[in-house]
């Protein structure tokens, strides 16, 4: 059985209001628990002596029992030095986790994609502008031909007559 120096929240909505008790790690964290050693109240301002309150006896025994105190409940008792308690390090806290780094992939490779497709059709667009021109020159080409063409025959035509 592993015993835990933990916060059991009390209160009501909005107004939390915890005890520091001495409970089973298995049980509710405002379940049932052995003895109930102090409070602590964030509603109050830091500097109010009424906002944490502890028996320090009771939890030097608990403590040598082998009771395990959560963080939070550690940096409590750092203050009588009953526990040492430094401020952790997790670099890692900030970083998104792996299905949040893969939607953000996903929505990368939509947004390339889209922008690819956006600038597909403004390139097309250039590429037929001048196959369009190729054309109508090719359009104009016959016209100008066959009138040379008809110009020679209405010259002869002109000089038979």
């Amino acid at each position: 059985m592993a015993l835990k120096i933990r916060l059991a929240r009390g209160g009501t909505k909005k107004r939390p209001y915890y005890n520091i008790v001495i409970a089973d790690s298995r049980s509710p964290r405002d379940g049932r628990f052995k003895e109930k050693i102090g409070h602590f109240n964030p509603m109050l301002p830091k500097d109010d002596k009424k906002r944490l309150g502890f028996d320090a006896e009771r939890a030097k025994y608990w403590l040598s029992v082998g009771a395990k105190p959560t963080d939070r409940v550690a940096r409590f008792l750092s203050t009588e030095g009953l526990v040492e308690w430094k401020h952790g390090n997790n670099p890692n806290k900030g970083k998104p986790g792996t299905k949040a780094v893969e939607r953000l992939e996903e929505q990368r490779e939509k947004a390339e994609a889209a922008k690819a497709a956006a600038e597909a059709p403004k390139e097309e667009a250039v590429e037929e502008a001048p196959a369009e021109e190729a054309v109508a020159e090719e359009a104009e080409a016959p016209k100008e031909e066959a009138a040379a063409e008809e110009a020679p025959k209405e010259a002869e035509e002109a000089k038979t007559e």
